[in-house]
This record gives structure tokens, C-alpha cells and sequence, in this order.
């Protein structure tokens, strides 16, 4: 069968254009022209991709996406954003979207991108992993198969894109890691040297497992270089 996605856009003509391509490229479309519309589909239809405008009456972009993960539905979303505009982009990553696109864009290049996520989603080696191995870092564990983690006993939230992430740093750990290497290895997908879709990942992996986010003790930041995750000396 093939893939439902749905697309969340107010703009008659880019959702029409949209939905043409996708359909060529053998996917079947669902629009809706608001937020509210949107956030009620994404709900009721059980869609594979979400395709989700920032600007939106009723409900925006950003409440949608918040309001979609707060539900704890990890339906991949592929968020819109005006050209250039730095702020927007960010702020859909942080709320759990899996990539962003700025208008204007390309039919192919919207199909290319789909293509990616989808991949992504369904070859997710965190997910899919059987036998995988548990990590515990003093108070910190990490269990991959059971897709989840622990800190003093609390389970934290992650999305599925930061908890891949965080895997793949302990699987790698004592290892200095580029921003290129995490794109490539955590995403599979090349963002055009685009690497604040790494910072903005390991900012919110920081939030929920380091007591000081400005003196983190897992996840160091390398000047110049990556990242490396450290199992503190005292745990």
C-alpha cells in the first residue's frame, strides 16, 4: 500500500502543488488548509509523514508540532519555514520535528526529502534493535531495546530522533564525533553542511541528562571539532 502523508498548508496553490508531486512519486495525500484541521487528521488518520506549514490560522505550525509530541505521536513531521529564516527553523527542530524545508522549494526536491525521513523512520537502528546492550552510567541508564532512559530513577522523554542520537554517542563514547559524522551516521541524510540540526539535538539531549548544561559531564563539546560523550569519573 502506499504511503499516507499529510499536508498541513493554508496556501491553496504550494499544497495543490504539493499533493500533484507527491501523488506522481506514487505517495497518497490528505490536506488540510488550518492548524486545528491538521492536528485533528494527524490524529484520526494515522499519517506515515506530516508536511507541516509554521504559519497556520487557527493552530500554527509550532502548537501543532508541540501538541502532536505532547500526545506522544512520532509520525516524522518535515516542517516549512519562510526563507531564512534562522529562528523558525530552530525552534521546529527543539519541538520535535524531523527536518525542515524553506520556501521557495522544488517538487523534486520536496519528494527527495520525504524519501529521506521515510527511510530514516523505518531503518532506525535504535527502534528496530533487538539484544541491544543496557548503559548505565552512575545514576544515568540507557536502554536501547526498551527505548528508554533513566536519571535517579526517572524516566525521562526524548523523541526518537534525540534518543538515536544519544545511542549513538554512548555507543561511540571516549570518540570525538564531527557534526558531519552525526548528520551522516544519525540522520542519513546530507543537510548541506547545514550542522545546527546537530547543536540544536545535543542542547535538548543536555537539558534532560546533565545537572549543568554550561558544565556538562557526558556530553563535552570538542572547540572546533564535535562532540564526545564521557562517563564522568565519579558516578
Amino acid at each position: 500500500m502506499p504511503k499516507k502523508l499529510l499536508i498541513i498548508e493554508d496556501e491553496h496553490s504550494i499544497a495543490t502543488l504539493l499533493s500533484y508531486n507527491l501523488v506522481q512519486a506514487g505517495y497518497e495525500t490528505i490536506i488540510a488548509n488550518d492548524g486545528k484541521q491538521g492536528y485533528e487528521l494527524a490524529m484520526s488518520e494515522n499519517p506515515d509523514l506530516i508536511v507541516l506549514d509554521l504559519m497556520l490560522p487557527s493552530m500554527d505550525g509550532v502548537e501543532v508540532c508541540k501538541s502532536l509530541r505532547q500526545q506522544k505521536v512520532n509520525t516524522p513531521i518535515i516542517m516549512l519555514t519562510a526563507k531564512g529564516d534562522e529562528f523558525d527553523k530552530v525552534l521546529g527542530l527543539e519541538l520535535g520535528a524531523d527536518d525542515y524545508m524553506t520556501k521557495p522549494f522544488s517538487p523534486r526536491e520536496v519528494v527527495a526529502r520525504i524519501k529521506a525521513v521515510l527511510r530514516r523512520a523505518e531503518t532506525s537502528p535504535v527502534i528496530q534493535q533487538e539484544g541491544a546492550a543496557t548503559y548505565e552510567f552512575g545514576k544515568l541508564q540507557i536502554f536501547p531495546e526498551r527505548f528508554e532512559v533513566f536519571l535517579d530513577d526517572k524516566q525521562l522523554e526524548f523523541t526518537p530522533k534525540e534518543f538515536e542520537l544519544l545511542v549513538y554517542l554512548v555507543e561511540n563514547k571516549n570518540r570525538v564525533l564531527t557534526r558531519d559524522q552525526l548528520l551522516s551516521a544519525v540522520w542519513k541524510y546530507d543537510f548541506a553542511g547545514d550542522t545546527r540540526i546537530v547543536d540544536v539535538h545535543v542542547s535538548h539531549l543536555r537539558e534532560k541528562i546533565e545537572v549543568n548544561t554550561r558544565k556538562p559531564i557526558f556530553i563535552k563539546t570538542i572547540r572546533g571539532l564535535g562532540y564526545k560523550f564521557e562517563e564522568p569519573k565519579n558516578t
